[in-house]
């Protein structure tokens, strides 16, 4: 049943499914093609019931081959249409590097401005759910190294909604990476579907002592340790990147030189992370103005474990944000 989008409660999948279905109805170009998206409904059931009210020309269940329909998007896109290709993890989009990287994010330099390629590619990252190293990995910041890409990472239900849209009508390719614990997340969404600048971060909890900047999954991490926090009397500001590339520098500077200390919390790898890139920016254009350096928390170096406790373990945790901050503020 279609969710009553006028004032409801609503789940990040929701969301996202009505996010797909008003472009659908919006824009007759927009078509959505991946693999399990028709009549399984999707992996995460991201599109089930899109298929019985779009059909099969704009619904398209695609054979298990991320560099075929990646490809195939990619052709769409070049031929007019607007595709939203789902690629099931971040892992599997591996298999279509070749097709991100050196085919879609290339074409507007290698054409001479003659054309883009307006392509949205949607798909799920990071780990809790045990699903081990195959699946379960952050590779956002790898993307986001990357030039001719836009990488967006919605951490609200607000966002899931609003983001979709806009990235549509973005005439080079944008990758969306939603984080798969968020997809049962609810929160209330009213009146028309909301605006969203798919340019600027986010101030999600204002605060003065420091700032906790972060994306995705661990948004909600951040937040918990600033409400731990403020029983300690330290207000910590939480800035949702929600854009990775291109960073909105200046909503993270005016932050860090707001509260003059910096921790960046990020569930991918330390080495060579999006959360370097953010120390890195920091250090280099607020130096002089910092407190404390720039720290990071990330997860352990290692491939994603399967077992429960070894997953955790891996993962950021609230002591670690805490301890981070209590660092800094030393």
């Amino acid at each position: 049943m279609t969710p009553d989008f006028r004032m409801s409660t609503v789940s990040y999948r929701e969301a996202m499914r009505e996010a797909i279905r008003d472009a659908m109805r919006r824009d007759p170009r927009v078509f959505l093609m991946g693999e399990d998206v028709g009549r399984y409904g999707g992996c995460y059931a991201v599109s089930k019931g899109l298929l019985e009210e779009f059909g099969e020309e704009r619904i398209r269940d695609t054979p298990l081959s991320e560099s075929a329909f990646v490809g195939a998007g990619i052709g769409a896109a070049l031929g007019g249409l607007r595709p939203i290709v789902e690629v099931m993890t971040v892992n599997f989009s591996l298999l279509a590097l070749d097709q991100i990287v050196n085919t879609a994010a290339t074409l507007r330099h290698m054409s001479g401005n003659q054309f883009g390629v307006p392509l949205v590619i949607r798909m799920t990252t990071g780990a809790g759910r045990q699903l081990a190293a195959q699946h379960s990995h952050s590779l956002e910041g790898w993307y986001a190294h990357v030039p001719g890409i836009k990488i967006l990472a919605p951490a609200t239900i607000q966002d899931a909604r609003g983001m979709l849209w806009p990235a549509l009508q973005d005439p080079d390719p944008v990758l969306i990476f939603e984080h798969n614990s968020l997809y049962n997340e609810t929160a209330a969404l009213t009146g028309e579907p909301p605006e969203v600048d798919i340019r600027k971060a986010q101030i999600a909890r204002p605060g003065r002592d420091v700032s906790l900047l972060t994306y995705g999954g661990t948004v909600a991490l951040a937040l918990e340790a600033a409400r731990t926090l403020e029983a300690e009397g330290i207000q910590a500001e939480v800035i949702d990147l929600r854009v990775l590339r291109p960073l909105d520098e200046a909503t993270i500077l005016e932050s860090v030189r707001r509260t003059r200390r910096a921790v960046v919390i990020d569930e991918a790898w330390r080495s060579g992370s999006l959360a370097a890139e953010v120390c890195a920016r920091i250090a280099e254009e607020a130096f002089y103005e910092l407190e404390a350096p720039p720290t990071r928390v990330c997860s352990a170096e290692v491939p994603m474990p399967y077992a429960k406790h070894l997953e955790q373990a891996a993962l950021p945790q609230l002591a670690d944000v805490l301890d981070a901050v209590r660092g800094v503020l030393a």
